[in-house]
C-alpha cells in the first residue's frame, strides 16, 4: 500500500531504535544489517557506493509478504529491490533494503506478523534511520516508499521528519485504500460474482467495524481474512495526499504509465497535495519497474515472475538524479 497474510492484502492479491547495526562481511558491496525490532532485530542488507560519503536510500517494501528484494510468495520474482540497490549502488547511492517486522529475516520482531497497523511499520522507518545514520555517520538518510510503502513513508515522515532527507514515492497510491481497492476490484471482470460482496466489506472496514468473514464468499479470505482485519481497518484510515501536504523536505513522486495497479491519477493527486514535489511520470513502466510496451495485461503481469529483466529505463535515472541534486544543492 505487511504481515504473512496482512501484507498480501492490498496490490498482490488483485493480480489473479538506536542500536548499531551488525555488518557480514567489511570487504563486500553488500552486507547484512539490522536495527532495533519491538521484540527482536529488524533485518536488511546494505548495498554500500564506493564513496565512504555517498547518501543512503532506504527502501520500504509494497504489500504483501514481500521480501527487501522485491518478491514475494505470491508470484511476485521481479527483484526489483535488488535490481534498484544494484543500479543506484552504481551511481554512487548506497541503500539499505529491509524485511519487514516478523518476516523473513526480520521474523523475530515480532511474534505474530498480522499484528501490524502503518504506525508500526512507521516506527521501524525511524529506527532504521537512526541505525544507518550512527552507522554511516549520514545528516540524514532518503526513504524510498514502493507501492503501500510509499504510505508507511509517508507516515513515518508525517510524524517526524528528523533524519529524512527526503521521500521518493515510486508507485504509490495517492488516494485513501478504500478507493484504490474498490478499482482494482472493479477493474478484474472475473470478480463481477463477488463484487457487491466485496464492497461491502470495505465499507463495514472503513467504518472500524470488522466483517463476519464466515459470511464471504471463499475467494474473498486472502482479502479480508479476520488476521489482517485489524491491519486494514488502520490502512484506510489514511488519505496519503493528506499526509504529503504536511512534508516540508524534498519530495520526488515517481509514476510508471503502464502500471496497473497505481495510476498516473494518484501521482498527480499526491502532487496537487505538495506543490513543491517533484512528479516524474515514465512510459513503458509498471508498478514493479520493468518496461512493457503495450496495453496487454498478461504481458504486464509476466513480469513481475522475471528477475532478469532489468529495471526500465529511467527509473535509477530519476532517483540519482533527485537524491543528488538534494545532497549536493550547489
Amino acid at each position: 500500500m505487511v504481515g504473512k497474510l496482512a501484507a498480501r492484502v492490498v496490490f498482490a492479491a488483485f493480480l489473479g531504535v538506536v542500536g548499531a547495526m551488525s555488518m557480514a562481511s567489511a570487504d563486500s558491496a553488500e552486507t547484512g544489517v539490522e536495527a532495533p525490532g519491538p521484540q527482536g532485530p529488524l533485518k536488511g542488507t546494505l548495498h554500500a557506493a564506493a564513496a565512504s560519503n555517498a547518501p543512503v536510500v532506504l527502501i520500504i517494501p509494497g504489500s504483501g509478504p514481500t521480501d527487501r528484494d522485491g518478491n514475494s510468495r505470491l508470484g511476485v520474482q521481479a527483484s526489483s529491490y535488488r535490481l534498484l540497490a544494484e543500479g543506484l549502488g552504481r551511481r554512487g547511492i548506497s541503500s539499505v533494503r529491509i524485511d519487514k517486522r516478523g518476516m523473513f529475516g526480520s521474523a523475530t520482531a515480532i511474534s505474530d506478523a498480522n499484528n501490524v497497523t502503518i504506525g508500526d511499520y512507521a516506527d521501524d522507518v525511524h529506527a532504521w534511520i537512526s541505525s544507518i545514520r550512527q552507522k554511516t555517520g549520514s545528516d540524514c538518510v532518503w526513504v524510498l516508499g514502493h507501492s503501500e510503502g510509499g504510505l508507511v513513508a509517508l507516515a513515518a515522515a508525517a510524524r517526524d521528519e528528523t533524519g529524512i532527507c527526503g521521500l521518493l514515492l515510486v508507485a504509490a497510491a495517492g488516494r485513501p485504500l478504500g478507493e484504490v481497492l474498490r478499482e482494482q476490484l472493479r477493474a478484474n471482470p472475473a470478480n463481477a460474482p463477488i463484487l457487491d460482496q466485496a464492497l461491502s466489506a470495505i465499507a463495514q472496514l472503513e467504518a472500524g467495524k470488522p466483517v463476519d468473514a464466515s459470511k464471504l464468499n471463499p475467494a474473498l479470505l486472502p482479502l479480508f481474512h479476520p488476521s489482517v482485519q485489524r491491519f486494514l481497518m488502520n490502512a484506510l484510515s489514511y488519505d496519503p495526499a493528506q499526509l504529503l501536504a504536511k512534508i516540508r523536505k524534498p519530495v520526488l513522486i515517481l509514476q510508471g504509465q503502464r502500471d496497473i495497479q497505481v495510476s498516473e491519477e494518484d501521482a498527480r493527486r499526491l502532487a496537487e497535495a505538495n506543490p513543491k514535489a517533484e512528479l516524474r511520470v515514465l512510459p513503458d513502466v509498471n508498478h514493479v519497474l520493468k518496461e512493457v510496451t503495450s496495453d496487454d495485461r498478461a504481458a504486464n503481469i509476466a513480469t513481475y515472475a522475471d528477475p532478469n529483466l532489468p529495471l526500465a529505463p529511467g527509473v535509477v535515472d530519476a532517483i540519482t538524479e533527485f537524491v543528488l541534486a538534494g545532497a549536493n544543492p550547489n
